[in-house]
């Protein structure tokens, strides 16, 4: 992991040789990949095993710098207004003339997997599963996190709009809540765990897929960000699955 600087390239690789570009969000102090949305491109490029560089950028930064390298917009607004988000990734792989400019990390996730078609991430099969897995996490699942864990992650942001974290007793009451969800995917997961269908942890039975990162983004999201409050409990739920998972995910995570 590179922390020196604002980019950096994985040890071994020419400067000079062109590789994918990850737009990642800058932290306080010490680049440190935290953003959930994020990690699930950067889990993708690790798995796969592609040449990547990362690309540190101020919160206050994010529209211009992706205005600037006519990135697409993630989304527009009901009045037609278009939303600037990370992650954004500029391939010049395959024309360094024209290099591809994605945003949107579902967007990412099947630009990946169709141009590098080795070690899946979309086993032959899946992908209306997963796709609607990963809308369960991001829509559904992460819900309850937000009040909590949107004001910690701003505070870990220089010039991010700054909000209140919930009083204790409201906080207890959300992360019951998080637990909730917690408790209902293991209980669907459990539905792999034996008679040869999985191990219980994985989505998809015995290998990782995008579905697993997604939801590892978000542990790592928890552990990063609140490491006490959160990750302490979380890492201890539902006989320690979630911890289990991040093990299996943790050859993924380097960060270049």
């Amino acid at each position: 992991m590179s922390r020196s600087g604002r980019s950096s390239v994985a040890p071994g690789r020419s400067s000079t040789t062109p590789v994918i570009t990850l737009y990642d969000i800058a932290g306080n102090s010490s680049p440190q990949p935290w953003a959930p949305n994020i990690w699930r491109v950067r889990f993708i490029l690790n798995y796969k095993r592609l040449r990547y560089r990362t690309v540190w950028v101020n919160f206050a930064d994010i529209e211009r710098t992706l205005r600037s390298i006519n990135a697409p917009p993630s989304s527009y607004r009901p009045d037609g207004r278009p939303v600037y988000t990370l992650p954004v990734i500029v391939d010049p792989t395959r024309n360094s003339h024209r290099p591809e400019i994605l945003s949107n990390p579902n967007n990412i996730a099947e630009y990946l997997e169709a141009l590098h078609p080795a070690r899946p991430v979309f086993p032959e099969g899946s992908r209306a599963l997963q796709t609607l897995f990963v809308h369960y996490i991001q829509e559904v699942f992460a819900k309850p996190l937000l009040p909590i864990m949107v004001p910690l992650s701003f505070q870990h942001m220089p010039h991010a709009p700054q909000q209140t974290l919930p009083p204790g007793p409201e906080r207890e009451r959300a992360w019951r809540l998080v637990k909730e969800q917690f408790d209902f995917l293991a209980s669907v997961l459990d539905k792999n765990a034996g008679d040869g269908d999985g191990d219980g942890i994985c989505a998809m039975g015995h290998r990782l897929t995008y579905a697993d990162f997604a939801l590892c983004s978000v542990l790592i999201w928890i552990e990063n960000m609140a490491t006490y409050d959160g990750w302490a409990r979380v890492r201890e739920w539902n006989g320690g699955r979630w911890a289990r998972l991040k093990d299996k995910c943790r050859d993924y995570m380097d960060v270049f």
